[in-house]
């Protein structure tokens, strides 16, 4: 019996490492005071029948649960011990902060609002919450590099510096193109999984326009993102009707929906 006891400790010690094994735990714990209650508890009786139910729906329940878990968070159930090697838990962490740095400068020199004190914590929340929902991307094999690289095409590339350092730090690689002509010339003979574009550059104002158009006459239908100076929705509209996947001014938007599409691409 001692040693049944102490069994259990250490399994139970083993357990406390990391969320989901909290879960486990306290499910088990739960799970046993009940049967116990059940079996032994004489003076229960009038209770027996909601313990039984409970007993007989609380698996389904907690079943149920695990797969929202796995299929939603399934990157904040594990623990540091979790990982192989620690040091791949912490890198993950730091690339994780890193992307959190990178998009609160982008976003706060973009944003007038942010004088408040109150509304720069909102928008640190509101980027926190974003990049702990961000899955990290993982190297790809020589022919599906392809799925992990971004065309940012932008003749002042020094003004979205921390935009493309939020991307590298989730695993992407970014090819940076100073005008139309050197975007198709790059993508004569390369593929990536989405295109950046500004609109307006040396060539001409909706140079971002001419871009998209010229590619999907040609049939290119690599994901198009406008990163310009407008947020208005009359030009998201325009963006869209021309073939465009998104249009913003807004690095956390960017962010988002440039991410979205390559989750779903390197799932594929």
């Amino acid at each position: 019996m001692e040693a049944d006891l102490k069994n259990f400790s250490n399994t139970a010690k083993g357990f406390t490492k990391s969320p989901l094994g909290i879960i486990a735990l306290f499910i088990v714990l739960v799970y046993g005071f009940a049967t116990l209650a059940t079996t032994f508890g004489d003076n229960l009786k009038e209770y027996l029948t909601p313990l039984i139910y409970f007993l007989v729906f609380f698996p389904v329940i907690v079943l149920f649960g695990f797969l929202w878990l796995v299929s939603k968070h399934h990157d904040k159930i594990y623990g540091p011990s979790d990982f192989k090697n620690e040091d791949i838990f912490l890198e993950m962490m730091k690339m994780k902060m890193s992307t959190v740095a990178s998009l609160a400068v982008a976003s706060s020199k973009q944003s007038e609002e942010t004088n408040s004190t109150q509304n720069i914590q909102d928008q640190l929340n509101s980027i926190v919450e974003l990049v702990s929902k961000t899955s990290h991307i993982e190297p790809k094999s020589a022919n599906t590099e392809w799925k992990n690289k971004i065309l940012w095409v932008d003749d002042r590339p020094e003004n979205n510096i921390f935009e493309r350092n939020a991307f590298e730090a989730q695993g992407l690689k970014i090819s940076l193109a100073l005008s139309t002509q050197e975007a198709l010339n790059i993508l004569e003979y390369n593929k990536y999984a989405v295109i950046i574009s500004d609109m307006g550059r040396k060539e001409g104002n909706q140079e971002g326009y001419v871009l998209l158009d010229i590619l999907r006459r040609a049939g290119n239908q690599t994901p198009f993102f406008i990163y310009a100076g407008s947020n208005l929705q009359e030009h998201k509209k325009q963006a869209l009707e021309r073939g465009a996947q998104g249009s913003t001014n807004n690095a956390q938007e960017l962010f988002q929906q440039v991410m979205n599409v390559i989750i779903k691409t390197n799932k594929r």
